[in-house]
């Protein structure tokens, strides 16, 4: 095909999917976010690669080193703050699906070179999927991974424990809360996993999680959230 009619076609392309930027309803392209309102994001700056806490110049933070986790790595699209944090809960409370496909978006830019074998959602609680009507962390892991080459195992991991919610919790009990929460419910042995999940805080559903899959055979696990929430 030659060169210009493939550019006309592309653009056209373009402009038939053009949409509204998700914080200010300006045109957006073929993006979920404008330009201005993208720069204007929380950026997670300097953070340990293995929790995505603040790390001067980048490396393993003293709390990785001195007591390391389950998992290997963690990937966080945006640091825990505004907007992301009103759009997270949209997303969450408010039933705003759409959401969850910028999210998909965001993180799929920032683990396009890693290699992992399947994409594993947080699981919720049956009671808690009952009220809610979704999974967030799958709906998060399905847009992640449409129009890529990771596969989301929807059934891999099961909550076996009903447990109350991290966020009614102080920060020094939300271990003890999800511990034995999780079941593999199939072999991973010598597999390379990704969490999936909205938010990381304190990290411990997310520690109790890896180190189930761990447990289990997996060979590595990482952590793929869209905001990684920094205390001060």
């Amino acid at each position: 095909m030659a060169l210009e009619p493939l550019r006309s076609r592309i653009g056209f392309l373009r402009r038939l999917l053009a949409q509204e930027c998700i914080l200010c309803a300006a045109p957006s392209g073929d993006t979920p976010f404008c330009t201005g309102c993208a720069h204007d994001l929380p950026e997670l700056g300097d953070a340990c690669p293995q929790c995505a806490g603040p790390s001067l110049g980048g490396a393993v933070c003293g709390a990785c080193l001195g007591d390391p986790p389950s998992f290997d790595a963690t990937v966080a699209a945006w640091r825990y703050g505004f907007p992301v944090d009103r759009l997270v809960l949209a997303l969450k409370y408010g039933g705003r699906l759409a959401l969850a496909r910028a999210f998909g978006a965001a993180l799929a830019a920032r683990v396009a070179d890693r290699q992992v074998d399947l994409l594993v959602p947080m699981p919720l609680a049956p009671t808690r999927l009952r009220e809610r009507g979704f999974n967030q962390a799958m709906e998060i892991a399905r847009a992640l991974a449409r129009g890529t080459r990771f596969t989301v195992a929807p059934h891999l991991v099961a909550r076996v424990r009903d447990t109350p919610p991290q966020t009614d919790l102080p920060h020094d009990a939300r271990t003890a809360n999800v511990r034995g929460a999780f079941a593999c419910m199939r072999a991973v042995a010598g597999r390379s996993l990704a969490i999936v999940d909205d938010v990381m805080t304190t990290g411990a559903s997310l520690e109790e999680l890896a180190g189930t899959l761990k447990r289990a055979g997996a060979a590595r696990v990482e952590n793929w959230v869209v905001a990684r929430a920094w205390r001060h």
